[in-house]
């Protein structure tokens, strides 16, 4: 929770679970967190580590806004949540339109019958989703995930070195 509200950056979260892998006594796990405050559940929290380098060299593109979240989150939940929609549904018109032309006539609109049902399913998920805040939700869990890589990333790197 630390790395994901920017309490901790890469290295000392790293440093912090080695230790906690090697302590021995429940203090000596309490003196890795005396120093840090109390958490928020993850649906209160909105944090990535801080832009300072902390995660510098990563893939992540995510960037937190002080006044609503993360930066693109609503675009990129929209694009996450319809692209297999799109995706199905252009091979789906590829493959009428390639039969239309193979057969030298346009036949019934098959593919309306994949889009229709599934969309409409999509469309009452985006309503809900984009009334109950889920595109911050979804970039929150996206980043941590992205944050946990870069850790796992860089310790291979660590010890393979």
């Amino acid at each position: 929770m630390a790395l994901d509200e920017g309490r901790l950056n890469l290295h000392e979260y790293d440093e912090r679970l080695r230790d906690a892998y090697a302590a021995k006594t429940y203090a000596e796990l309490d003196a890795l967190l005396v120093d840090l405050p109390m958490t928020r559940s993850d649906a209160q929290t909105l944090a990535l580590p801080a832009s300072s380098g902390a995660l510098a060299g990563a893939e992540t593109t995510w960037q937190l806004r002080p006044d609503s979240g993360y930066a693109g989150a609503t675009r990129r939940w929209l694009a996450s949540t319809w692209e297999s929609w799109i995706r199905a549904n252009a091979v789906c018109v590829a493959i009428w339109g390639t039969m239309a032309v193979l057969s030298g006539h346009v036949n019934y609109f098959w593919p309306g019958w994949v889009a229709g049902p599934w969309g409409a399913v999509l469309l009452v998920q985006t309503a809900r989703g984009m009334l109950s805040g889920e595109p911050q939700r979804w970039a929150a869990r996206r980043a941590r995930k992205e944050a946990e890589r870069e850790v796992r990333r860089r310790a291979k790197g660590e010890t393979g070195s």
